[in-house]
């Protein structure tokens, strides 16, 4: 009976997560086109603005609809991983938007998936959570795939600027989303507001010292918005699969996103794909394959783990 129930939960937490790359997917193109009149630290704050307000709003319906409290709130405990997960979630997007400027969206959302490699790498060496072969190949694969994308002269080796902005994004929302791992016993409505106003109010601030500003009222409330859903929702979805899941294996879901994001991006913009593109394409789609059909016996194990230190802390 815990046996099904479990598999139910793990079922559950794939949607989940699945769901949440489908949100995250119209971010890159959709802010490609907010960034011609919003400067890019203004729209990573808007951005998270966007999902603390709207998940402020859903937390408050959801206390007045249901007086009973199910989930853990966030302790005195978990207050180093809370800071750095905001610390690094004012980092990544500002990277990210300003890489925007000066890359296709198409390419920005594609190296998207080096997010996953950055993800299992620090689990795997600060968390010790485990990686399989086949999630070893699919980061050998990403990997490649991303240093095509980021090359913009393969005879003089030179790499693109924007596109290495975007990485370093990658690499912190890959150690932000072990933070957040960290707090995914806690209430995810709780997180994704504390994350929503600190990293979205941290940015502000960022953008006001570097004199950024808009007067496009329209454009600021698209990007509030979108934030709600590419970022809120998102993340919300995101946290409550690695309950189940874990990090790594809820990256590799998870990275179905770059793909809708790319093809969102060449349908918008009219983008014709380069060959190396095409070629970083393929390359992550095999790794891709690799990653999403990691050894099952590992993730069922490691979710009953997760189960059980869930039950602890509720």
């Amino acid at each position: 009976m815990w046996g099904v129930n479990l598999k139910t939960k793990q079922y559950k937490a794939i949607s989940f997560a699945i769901l949440a790359a489908a949100l995250y997917a119209i971010s890159s193109p959709i802010s490609k086109l907010l960034l011609e009149e919003i400067p890019p630290t203004l729209m990573a704050s808007f951005l998270y603005l966007g999902a603390g307000l709207g998940m402020f709003i859903v937390d408050f319906i959801s206390h007045k609809k249901y007086k009973e409290k199910t989930e853990a709130r966030l302790t005195k405990q978990e207050l180093p991983f809370t800071i750095g997960m905001v610390v690094l979630d004012i980092a990544a997007p500002i990277f990210l938007m300003v890489g925007l400027t000066t890359t296709s969206a198409a390419n920005a959302s594609l190296l998207n998936n080096f997010e996953i490699v950055a993800t299992s790498l620090i689990a795997l060496v600060i968390f010790k959570e485990h990686i399989s072969k086949r999630l070893w190949v699919a980061i050998f694969l990403i990997t490649v795939s991303s240093i095509v994308l980021s090359v913009e002269d393969i005879s003089s080796f030179s790499f693109s600027f924007g596109s290495i902005l975007v990485l370093l994004a990658c690499v912190c929302w890959g150690l932000e989303n072990n933070c957040t791992r960290k707090l995914s016993v806690k209430d995810p409505l709780e997180i994704v507001v504390i994350k929503g106003f600190g990293s979205g109010i941290g940015s502000l601030l960022v953008g006001f010292i570097l004199g950024e500003q808009t007067n496009n009222i329209t454009y600021v409330i698209v990007a509030l918005i979108l934030g709600f859903f590419a970022y809120g929702l998102s993340i919300f979805f995101y946290i409550y699969a690695q309950r189940y899941l874990g990090a790594a294996k809820t990256s590799a879901y998870y990275a179905i996103s770059p793909f809708i994001g790319a093809g969102l991006s060449l349908i918008i913009f009219r983008e014709i794909p380069t060959t190396s593109f095409v070629i970083a394409l393929i390359i992550m789609i095999i790794g891709m394959f690799f990653a999403s059909t990691e050894e099952h016996d590992h993730s069922q194990a490691h979710a009953t783990e997760e189960c059980t230190h869930l039950n602890k802390n509720i």
